[in-house]
């Protein structure tokens, strides 16, 4: 059992990493700047963990999965 199971499936790692390739680069050319810009470059850099592990806290607690299911064998 793992402690994180994974609950993200390949197209929604994809469209996580794109948006925050796009928010690091609205936080980092001065488009957004202030508080937004620094809740930006927040959700810029929780999408990029999200996505590297596989695992969003938010989908577990609303019971959302994205990835497929893996079937025994």
């Amino acid at each position: 059992m793992r402690i994180l199971e994974k609950n993200m499936g390949l197209l929604d790692i994809g469209i996580r990493i794109i948006l925050a390739a796009v928010l690091f680069t609205l936080f980092f050319t001065n488009t957004v700047t202030g508080t937004i810009g620094f809740i930006d470059l927040g959700i810029a850099i929780l999408f990029t963990v999200t996505s590297f592990v596989g695992f969003c806290p938010l989908y577990k607690v609303f019971g959302f999965k994205t990835c497929p299911n893996k079937r025994l064998k």
